[in-house]
């Protein structure tokens, strides 16, 4: 029997012929979800659309995707107008999109954006909260896939920068259902010990889908609470995800974590020898001006002759005498004029004094001055004091001043 044989190119070609003449493919409306979007340099963009059950590739050339008033994003729910066909070099079927519309957001981009808003209103992203990276981490903490190309990304560019690092990894699912627990984990375990500096959670780049799990409310939380400073490098440049906005930096690609976290070292080293030359100039103008300061005083003439200083404040010392000698001097000559002038005055007021002078002073029986008639009865004892001593006497008779007499 005879069989006609096909090369691969020849079944491709068919095929996409096949396809072309289908009046259904040829003008297509097609409704979904972006995922996995990337533009390149050329300006054609690759993506998937899809729904809850099945996803399509897709191709939007340059000239077409000039048209279109947004900016796709991944989550976004669109509907795509263009043709399918299959790829003539890989016999891959696409659906070549021709113009664009947004047809809202998907489910995961709404959730996204609701978490995003509710830890925002608690200050879960403010600057206020972020911890600055140390300069010259002692330990770097990653938690990451150790399968990956991430790891070895990130160890790649931190042994070109600082070959001497020293590095230790937290392995964690970097996809599905239980990587969040288990970054969680990875995360709380770093922070906890003691000679980790600062903590990398890393990751390439992929579909809103494949990055969900960095989006994750309690990882995003454990971020925030970490005591340590957490750089995220998820995902690409473009990449936004839950866990860049808690962190206290975000990279935007692990590769980049790495070039943050760790200076390079020929940098460090020619720092520290500019500190070394301005330490060296500046210990030597401080040296050279504390000499010549001690060239001055060792030339002074209180250093070159002591004996002249020594002269000097003798006769100042001589002076300061003299002049308190003369100071107490006429402070005690005007002390003694003062007292003096008190001793006289309480001369003056001496009772004895008057009595010198023949005068005499009576009291009656109870001491009372007797200094009128009417002080004193018939018959009363007084005490009559003299300059020298004191006579006792009965009083016999009273007589006033007109000349009238009792007794």
């Amino acid at each position: 029997m005879s069989v006609t044989a096909f090369t691969v190119s020849q079944l491709n070609e068919y095929a996409s012929t096949l396809l072309s003449q289908d009046s259904v493919l040829a003008q297509l409306c097609v409704k979904g979800e972006i995922s996995g979007y990337k533009r390149y340099p050329s300006g054609h963009s690759y993506f998937q659309l899809k729904d809850e059950q099945a996803s399509v590739s897709c191709v939007m050339f340059r000239g077409n995707a000039m048209h279109i008033d947004f900016v796709p994003e991944n989550g976004m729910k669109v509907l795509a107008f263009g043709h399918a066909s299959i790829y003539k070099n890989d016999g891959k079927f696409q659906f070549y999109i021709s113009f664009m519309q947004e047809d809202g957001l998907g489910e995961l981009y709404k959730e996204f954006e609701k978490r995003k808003q509710r830890m925002a209103e608690e200050g879960l992203f403010d600057e206020s909260h972020k911890k600055p990276i140390p300069y010259l981490p002692r330990r770097i903490g990653v938690v990451t896939s150790p399968k990956g190309a991430v790891i070895q990304d990130i160890i790649n560019v931190l042994t070109r920068r600082y070959p001497n690092f020293n590095l230790l990894i937290a392995p964690s699912s970097v996809q599905g259902k239980d990587a969040p627990s288990e970054l969680i984990a990875g995360l709380q375990k770093l922070d906890a010990r003691d000679d980790i500096d600062v903590i990398i959670i890393a990751r390439g780049g992929g579909s809103m889908e494949d990055l969900w799990c960095f989006n994750d409310e309690a990882l995003g939380r454990a971020i925030f609470a970490s005591k340590k400073p957490v750089i995220s490098a998820v995902g690409h440049e473009t990449d936004f995800t839950i866990c860049d906005f808690c962190a206290d930096l975000r990279a935007p690609t692990p590769s980049a974590a790495a070039e943050l976290v760790m200076p390079n070292k020929s940098e460090v080293i020619a720092r520290l020898e500019n500190m070394k030359r301005d330490l060296a100039i500046s210990s030597s103008h401080f040296i050279k001006m504390k000499q010549h300061k001690l060239e001055t005083l060792t030339k002074h003439r209180a250093m070159v002759t002591p004996k002249f200083l020594l002269e000097r404040e003798m006769q100042r010392l001589d002076l300061l005498h003299a002049r308190l000698d003369d100071r107490m001097k006429d402070e005690l000559q005007n002390r003694r004029g003062a007292f003096a002038t008190d001793v006289a005055r309480l001369t003056a007021l001496d009772p004895m004094a008057v009595l010198l002078r023949g005068y005499a002073r009576a009291t009656d029986s109870k001491g009372n001055s007797v200094d009128s008639i009417k002080c004193v009865n018939i018959d009363d004892e007084i005490a009559v004091t003299v300059a020298d001593g004191l006579i006792h006497a009965s009083v016999t008779s009273v007589e006033g001043k007109e000349g009238g007499k009792n007794g």
